[in-house]
């Protein structure tokens, strides 16, 4: 039995592998510019034994794409449960986001950044469900602290902007340099209060 379950995870853990080695890849090199091959010998497999856990490239950017949703409206989800006032649930959302940009799954984040027009059509299609459960947590969180009186941007424009703002840290900010990651949380906590 033992070897039956080690068997059964083999198939998971190389798909780990290969989403994340994927991920790695795609932010360095580009969706474009990356290569089956290269991502086979990143993972240290034959570029055929890709084929046996997804059917294409295209597959394989849809699945960074859409594990890393999913893993960050669970996240916000967590984080806004825990949080025990609407300033708490606002920066939960500004936590969280830099957290996806700047911590152990920034490739994944970068890859669903720049990456989205790489996809077709049909798979834009299949995420934007994902995206649009996290962004309407946003929503939620923003309207509320509206309504408390916190901020005064209509809900909407102020998510662009606190997103938009959070995006763009990937090209300058520099985890471990001389502003630390709680202190750029409260820059972009103060940009969104009144």
């Amino acid at each position: 039995m033992d070897g039956q379950n080690q068997t059964d995870r083999a198939p998971g853990e190389a798909k780990r592998r290969i989403l994340t080695a994927a991920a790695r890849l795609f932010r360095q090199r580009g969706f474009a510019r990356a290569t089956v091959r290269e991502l086979a010998d990143v993972v240290g497999i034959l570029s055929g034994s890709l084929f046996h856990h997804f059917r294409s490239k295209d597959e394989i950017l849809f699945a960074v794409m859409e594990e890393v949703i999913a893993e960050m409206d669970t996240a916000l989800a967590a984080a806004i449960a825990a949080a025990d006032s609407p300033e708490g649930r606002l920066r939960a959302l500004i936590s969280t986001q830099l957290g996806f940009i700047h911590g152990p799954r920034s490739d994944a984040a970068a890859v669903l950044i720049y990456e989205w027009n790489a996809l077709a059509p049909e798979s834009r299609d299949r995420l934007l469900a994902g995206r649009q459960a996290y962004f309407a947590r946003w929503h939620e969180v923003l309207s509320q602290a509206q309504a408390e009186g916190l901020t005064r941007l209509e809900p909407v424009v102020l998510r662009q902007l606190l997103h938009g703002a959070i995006v763009w840290t990937a090209n300058w900010y520099q985890p471990g340099g001389a502003l630390t990651q709680v202190e750029l949380e409260e820059a972009v906590l103060s940009l969104a209060l009144k």
